[in-house]
């Protein structure tokens, strides 16, 4: 089998493996539309924050966990392995009657979601060391995909029909991931958890780690309280009008990618992200500056045209900085991230609650601001980094 031939089919799993993700993340929401799964699951306002908590917790344990694997035995076992219990998971859910159980479930979900997030971030990082940034905003994509297709299942089926859809795909995929050939395990043998914990505390780990903290703290304010901002309690939309306009921030994510994979085939990586940084400052202050529903749902699109590229592409750029533990780094940018999307909506509810709901729309203006002040120092320590050519051209004309 040609190099081309399997890099091409490790390609498609990992996209396979980040449509499931999108199905983990994507299963709550959908099950809590439902009248009939509430009660089924005995669950009210109080104990659905509780469930969704867990998933988001076991997802943070995941990313801890599984990096460090990822460098030992290889990607392989990781994909495999999470995609069984993703599909455990599942199944937990249509079987579940009491809330206990699907609160085991949500945990169970969450870390076997964390590792399949983890996991194909870095398998497409390491096939792709050539044109690393492009395939990682392709990768994005399948997110999106697989978060839309549960609920639609779901509205157009059941929610049962949906998680059991989801269940047979992600088992699918373990069979898949267990007969595909992988890459060796990039440290295999030598791996030393001591000096893997050690990369994790380089500078260039945790400039990336605290830019994708407030990445991430943006993204899930944005896609927890756009329609909220934009609706009867806020600007006046309708519910309708208002989750078109959420839609089309989600729409705005996806075609923003496929254009930053184009893009970077002409640009510099650490350029895209300071470009997507500043798109965002701009979009988040239409939003914040606006009173009008026309005015900021124009905010609303052109911040997701510009947060699209951001996470993927900071990813490229650690893979590129950091090829040694790709896992283990991986992991821990992505725990660190991950609290970030706990502690920015929080924020929101906080300052809605104090002053004006739309004074909320302040936080993810404030975290634009800073991705782009940690995107500079992007630049600023890559330019660090760079191999200096002339003293290498004297020693080739002394030679």
């Amino acid at each position: 089998m040609s190099k081309t031939v399997h890099r091409g089919r490790l390609f498609v799993s990992a996209c396979a493996g980040m449509a499931a993700f999108g199905f983990s993340l994507a299963l709550l929401g959908t099950l809590f539309g439902f009248p009939e799964m509430r009660e089924r699951l005995h669950v009210d306002v109080m104990k659905q924050g509780e469930m969704s908590s867990v998933l988001i917790a076991g997802i943070w344990l995941s990313t801890v966990v599984v990096g460090p694997l990822i460098d030992k035995f290889g990607n392989k076992v990781v994909l495999a392995v999470s995609s069984f219990l993703v599909s455990a998971a599942f199944l937990g859910f249509a079987s579940a009657n009491s809330f206990g159980l699907a609160l085991a479930a949500s945990l169970l979900l969450g870390f076997g979601g964390g590792g399949l997030n983890t996991s194909t971030n870095v398998v497409v990082s390491e096939l792709y060391d050539d044109k690393r940034g492009a395939m990682l905003n392709i990768l994005g994509i399948f997110f999106g995909g697989g978060a839309v297709m549960v609920p639609l299942l779901a509205a157009r089926m059941s929610p049962n029909a949906a998680i059991l859809f989801a269940a047979c795909f992600a088992g699918f995929i373990g069979l898949v991931y267990l007969v595909l050939p992988f890459p060796a395990a990039t440290e295999g043998h030598s791996f030393s958890l001591r000096e893997a914990v050690k990369v994790v505390t380089y500078p260039g780990v945790l400039l990336f780690s605290f830019l994708l903290f407030f990445e991430s703290g943006n993204e899930q304010v944005m896609n927890t309280f756009t329609s909220t901002w934009l609706g009867p309690l806020g600007a006046g939309a309708t519910a309708k009008v208002a989750t078109g306009v959420l839609i089309g921030y989600q729409l705005g994510m996806a075609v923003g990618r496929i254009i930053a994979a184009q893009l970077l085939n002409y640009v510099s990586k650490q350029k895209m992200v300071m470009g997507s940084a500043i798109g965002s400052v701009i979009g988040t202050g239409i939003l914040f500056f606006s009173q009008s529903v026309a005015g900021m749902a124009t905010g609303v699109v052109i911040t997701g045209l510009s947060f699209a590229a951001i996470y993927p592409t900071v990813l490229a750029i650690a893979g590129d900085r950091f090829q040694r533990f790709a896992g283990t780094v991986f992991g821990a940018i992505f725990a660190i991230a991950l609290v970030g999307g706990f502690i920015a909506p929080s924020a929101v509810g906080y300052v809605g609650t104090k002053t004006t709901l739309h004074m909320g729309t302040i936080v993810p203006l404030i975290g634009t601001v800073m991705v782009a002040i940690l995107s500079y120092f992007v630049i600023r320590s890559s330019e660090e980094n760079q191999p200096a050519p002339e003293p290498e051209l004297e020693s080739a004309k002394r030679g």
